[in-house]
């Protein structure tokens, strides 16, 4: 789940995993002009990007809460006991539906733990205890596992195998790290908190990347550069729950008030100039 920033003594905006996922698969959708390539292959990407974040599901329906914040845990603060075994069973879900879409969803989950395949400075097996860091690398030897059993099941169908070519998987790859942290960036912090950002390793082509620049322009829009968009003028929307801390010492159930609160949107507007 994510905890988004609000002001002082102003509710939170919870949002689940797959109403973060919903997000990214929209930008997927949205995403392709003359300097971009859509994703491809188109059908199975945009499944997969759409769901990413799959394995969150259980946890997300009966949230832990931090009793640093009396809110449920906000997304890497979550027990590794916990974040690990969602990491793991995102790529579980996928397997159900195409190889393809589990090794992008495996990769996707070995990445975070390891600096997103060196296009990020975070690593999160580092914020790991040393106590608890047997749990990860065990989930990530075990994707590794799965990594390679999938490319060689991908490599006997004729179409599939020119998937996993390197330059095009990680273009794939990186489609999808632009899509969730560009996700991220609009769940994580509330308008007034959002400042100027950008996303390297953005993928133009297979053999080609850039660095996206978003900048905040006036209440709900943003200028994208460049801009890797279909439609000049394009908008989106998001859904959470805005919701209060639990009182201190209190050991309430958070899944109750989240299925009591009503449903919110936030919505923005992207366009290609400044």
């Amino acid at each position: 789940m994510i905890i988004q920033t609000a002001p002082g003594g102003a509710p939170h905006l919870a949002i689940t995993m797959d109403e973060h996922t919903a997000l990214a698969g929209a930008f997927a959708r949205a995403f392709g002009n003359a300097n971009f390539e859509p994703v491809e292959p188109r059908e199975v990407m945009l499944y997969v990007i759409s769901q990413h974040d799959k394995g969150w599901a259980a946890f997300d329906a009966a949230p832990k809460v931090d009793p640093r914040t009396g809110l449920p845990y906000n997304l890497v603060d979550t027990p590794a006991e916990d974040i690990t075994r969602t990491s793991a069973a995102s790529p579980d879900f996928h397997e159900k539906h195409h190889p393809y879409a589990a090794l992008i969803s495996s990769m996707h989950s070995w990445g975070l733990y390891n600096g997103r395949y060196g296009t990020s400075d975070k690593v999160l097996i580092n914020t790991i205890a040393a106590s608890e860091r047997h749990l990860a690398e065990r989930m990530l030897e075990g994707e590794l596992e799965r990594q390679a059993r999938l490319k060689a099941e991908l490599a006997k169908d004729p179409q599939a195998a020119a998937w996993i070519d390197e330059k095009h998987l990680f273009q794939n790859y990186r489609q999808l790290q632009f899509f969730d942290t560009f996700a991220l960036y609009f769940n994580r912090d509330h308008e007034g908190a959002r400042k100027e950002a950008t996303f390297p390793h953005v993928p133009m082509s297979a053999q080609r990347d850039t660095t996206i620049t978003v900048r905040p322009l006036e209440p709900g829009v943003y200028a994208v550069l460049p801009y890797p968009f279909e439609q000049e003028k394009a908008e989106f929307a998001f859904s959470g729950r805005y919701v209060k801390p639990l009182p201190k010492g209190s050991d309430g159930d958070f899944s109750a008030v989240l299925r009591a609160t009503q449903t919110s949107w936030q919505r923005f507007t992207l366009v290609s100039h400044h």
